[in-house]
């Protein structure tokens, strides 16, 4: 469910996806990095692989990256980008801590407690340019993993 509210925020506020955008489990046990082997259980996924592989960055515009680094505000850390990792990956975004940890716990009641709402919260309704926004979301601008 993390995972598919990355997916959705990158479909409403960067850009829409196809069928085939999204990669997600798999049983291929080829990777080109560590980190890719995070497919095979389920807690990583790779928005448009193709167009952002493994070693090539800089390929988000300045707005993109601003809603990215503004999704892994949203999700407290639970998540992250592949964008930031010493041999960068941007389509890649996984589960960043232990399932049992409290912060996935309380990011995943966050994103059912949007989807039962109203609909005035989460994906599609949320404005990373909001002054607010950025400030949260800055501490978020240099993580490397």
């Amino acid at each position: 469910m993390i995972l598919l509210h990355v997916a959705r925020r990158f479909h409403y506020e960067i850009d829409s996806l196809r069928a085939g955008d999204v990669h997600g489990w798999t049983i291929n046990r080829e990777v080109a990095e560590a980190y890719e082997s995070n497919y095979l259980s389920g807690s990583a996924i790779a928005i448009r692989p193709v167009a952002y592989p493994v070693g090539a960055k800089d390929n988000l515009y300045s707005n993109e990256l601003v809603v990215v680094r503004d999704i892994l505000a949203e999700l407290d850390g639970v998540v992250a980008w592949g964008g930031d990792f010493k041999t960068p990956k941007e389509s890649h975004f996984e589960i960043a801590l232990k399932p049992s940890h409290p912060r996935v716990k309380g990011v995943a009641r966050k994103i059912l407690g949007w989807n039962d709402g109203p609909g005035n919260h989460g994906a599609g309704a949320t404005d990373a340019f909001d002054p607010k926004r950025l400030t949260v979301s800055r501490p978020f601008t240099q993580r490397t993993s």
